[in-house]
């Protein structure tokens, strides 16, 4: 599979991805757990289909530690031992966020109740960027069929 457009060698693209990076920036760069930050946009991925980007944050993930059990159980979370209440709370707020047109009124008060359980305001901020960014990647490289797997642990700095 090609990807209809080559958006690493476009200058429209190139703006345009910057800016996203410098939003994904300042969710990295926030007191959110890194290992949570990289369980919610393996999942955001996973629900969009977006293959580049369950590659590339697999990957990462891998490279910054996280076991291979646990990357290969963030899809079936649920019935998962391995994830704290914390990092449950984040994959729930992910996929009611990701799944906003499933579901009228969008994320339910009960699990944006148990996320403020886990985490401060600023990680709350934090988590509703980075599930928009990630979903906004995906949806990115959904739509151009961006091609997965050959992606290289920090190829992107």
């Amino acid at each position: 599979m090609d990807a209809r457009l080559n958006l690493f060698g476009n200058a429209l693209a190139a703006k345009f991805l910057r800016h996203i990076n410098s939003a994904g920036k300042a969710v990295s760069d926030s007191g959110l757990p890194a290992a949570t930050q990289e369980l919610v946009k393996i999942r955001a991925s996973q629900i969009n289909g977006c293959g580049f980007c369950t590659d590339m944050h697999t990957k990462d993930a891998a490279a910054a530690g996280e076991t291979a059990v646990r990357l290969n159980l963030v899809a079936t979370w649920r019935e998962a031992t391995v994830f704290t209440e914390a990092e449950r709370a984040a994959l729930e707020l992910t996929e009611q966020g990701t799944r906003i047109a499933d579901a009228a009124g969008g994320v339910d008060d009960e699990v944006w109740a148990n996320a403020a359980k886990h985490y401060d305001e600023d990680q709350l901020v934090a988590l509703i960027g980075l599930i928009a960014v990630i979903n906004a990647y995906n949806r990115i490289n959904v739509i151009n069929r961006q091609p997965a797997g050959d992606y290289q642990p920090g190829q992107f700095g």
